[in-house]
């Protein structure tokens, strides 16, 4: 992987589960919409000044979303933030830089 570039798609893992888990509200809030589903299903990151992740959540039963986190460095002793998204997706869209 080149710096600033975008990992490989790998499934998602617990820890990636409990970043989400840990944004769901912010995604909440903004959609103005409270979701029974939301699991992480693949993640892809990119090593900034800290870490963005790309996560594709499932939100229904056939509905999906792009969730892009950035996680700062360990040091600045903050939690994930939820800078964008994107709604409509299916299971089979790629998870690309948005």
């Amino acid at each position: 992987m080149m710096p600033g570039g975008l990992s490989e798609t790998k499934p998602a893992t617990p820890e990636v589960q409990h970043i989400v888990n840990q944004v769901k509200l912010q995604f909440e809030s903004r959609e103005n919409r409270i979701f029974d589903i939301f699991k992480a299903i693949v993640y892809r990151t990119q090593v900034v000044a800290g870490t963005n992740y790309f996560i594709k959540v499932q939100v229904s039963d056939a509905d999906y979303a792009h969730l892009r986190v950035f996680q700062s460095l360990p040091f600045e002793n903050q939690g994930p933030s939820l800078v964008s998204f994107q709604t409509g997706k299916t299971r089979d869209d790629p998870l690309t830089y948005f």
